[in-house]
């Protein structure tokens, strides 16, 4: 390596680290959305919601697509407000769960407008290009020391908050006797709703 090409690799390796991070945060956002997505998609008016849009003609279909976004953005301006008046925790509470929220959002409504949006001939040409792009820069991302330090680093944190969470578990008052009281617990809500029925 010589000395221009290890000076431009010193000032651009913060970059490439938070490009990294930035990376895993939005993969980690987009698998917690789809497990979000799917778990409400258990629910019945859900399931006949998602069956409407399924069936949306391809310029609704982008509408309810970008909805997310459209809906969002005041929630997070609201959000960055909080935090220029002094109510930091709040606000960053706020842009955490607006960002889960739409990321839940978008992946559902992403995997049910794509086959109607592909049908537009301009919509499947960009979507196709920027997928292309969005393939060959995240694979050379994921190529670099730097990605795959953060990721090392990501999945040990991962495996510490666990580990942790279930030591608390475990050192919890009741421990494994309050998890069979909530079982019970919902058992009973449930048989309560079914005679109301």
């Amino acid at each position: 390596m010589t000395r221009p090409t290890r000076r431009r690799y010193r000032l651009l390796a913060p970059l490439v680290y938070l490009a990294a991070l930035i990376l895993l945060l939005e993969e980690w956002l987009w698998d917690t959305g789809t497990r979000i997505g799917a778990v409400i998609a258990r629910w019945p008016p859900v399931r006949q919601l998602d069956a409407r849009i399924r069936a949306l003609p391809p310029y609704w279909a982008l509408c309810a697509f970008a909805l997310p976004a459209v809906l969002l953005f005041p929630v997070k301006l609201l959000a960055l407000i909080a935090i220029a008046n002094g109510h930091a925790v709040t606000g960053v509470a706020v842009i955490v769960l607006a960002k889960i929220g739409g990321a839940a959002a978008v992946t559902r409504l992403y995997s049910l407008t794509l086959p109607s949006l592909l049908t537009l001939a301009w919509f499947a040409r960009w979507h196709g290009a920027f997928m292309a792009f969005k393939d060959k820069w995240i694979g050379a991302l994921k190529g670099t020391l730097a990605y795959q330090r953060s990721s090392r680093a990501a999945l040990a944190l991962r495996d510490r908050l666990r580990r942790a969470f279930k030591a608390f578990r475990r050192r919890a008052p009741g421990g494994r006797h309050s998890m069979r009281a909530t079982r019970i617990l919902r058992r009973f809500v449930a048989m309560w709703r079914a005679r109301r029925r």
